[in-house]
């Protein structure tokens, strides 16, 4: 597990088992602080070879992971437990908790406050700011594996990750969550 240099944009790798079929450089920036979370997600190249949702109304949505989606996994270090964040392009987003790899947890989560998203697109670069409040979390330090799936305008997908650890694109996989996270002791 490697200590994270925060503001520091980290690459994501396409899997090679889903190779994109556009030039494209993509990294996500942290910062972690009292204030909560901030991950910025960049791509350069030829975004206007993406399938980017459209603008929408903010808001909490399901199956954004079949389309053009950025995601975080996060998990209290050495925990089994972990939440997933989807965030999209057009505004929407989804939390889920779960209780293991791929076992939902189905028990009513307290309502998590919404993340504050602000994206800008152009045809060589979109870059997505998610602040996500510390109720969103859960306690640190914590494990976080940053990713995000790519639609490309013919309708191939391409998966991203800081670290692919399976044959196959599996972002649930406990050993993608690479990046450690604690707030300095000060």
């Amino acid at each position: 597990m490697n200590p994270l240099e925060t503001h520091a944009p980290h690459p994501l790798h396409c899997h090679p088992a889903t190779p994109a079929g556009l030039p494209l450089d993509v990294s996500v920036a942290v910062d972690f602080t009292r204030a909560g979370l901030r991950l910025r997600y960049a791509l350069t190249g030829n975004t206007a070879g993406l399938r980017i949702p459209p603008a929408t109304a903010p808001g909490p949505a399901d199956d954004l992971w079949q389309h053009t989606c950025l995601e975080a996994f996060v998990a209290a270090e050495g925990e089994a437990a972990y939440r997933e964040f989807n965030f999209s392009p057009s505004g929407q987003w989804a939390a889920y908790r779960f209780a293991g790899e791929r076992q939902r947890d189905t028990k009513r989560a307290p309502d998590l406050p919404a993340p504050v998203m602000q994206c800008a697109i152009s045809p060589t670069r979109l870059t997505l700011d998610v602040h996500m409040p510390p109720a969103t979390l859960p306690s640190h330090p914590f494990e976080l594996a940053l990713c995000m799936v790519l639609e490309e305008r013919d309708g191939r997908l391409s998966y991203w990750g800081l670290q692919h650890p399976c044959e196959r694109p599996d972002f649930h996989h406990p050993a993608g969550r690479v990046l450690r996270l604690a707030l300095p002791q000060n």
